[in-house]
């Protein structure tokens, strides 16, 4: 790999660590950034994924409510 071409792999490999960096809830007024790894990102977007799933269970309407004739006897 010439000078050229590794110059060009740093440049985007620091971009891309960059693009990484987030800033957590921090109440401070100088909030740390820090480096998310792919592992942690998949844990987090997995997280978020559940929770929408979760949202989306206790939002749906119960439809099976109807008293059927065998839960009518037992009354």
């Amino acid at each position: 790999m010439n000078r050229k071409q590794e110059m060009i792999k740093k440049l985007a490999k620091r971009a891309k660590a960059r693009k990484n960096k987030v800033v957590p809830s921090n109440p401070s007024s100088k909030p740390v950034e820090r480096y998310i790894s792919k592992a942690e990102r998949e844990k987090i977007a997995l997280a978020a994924a559940e929770q929408a799933a979760a949202n989306n269970e206790t939002d749906a309407p119960a439809q099976d409510v109807t008293d059927t004739p065998e839960t009518a006897d037992k009354k």
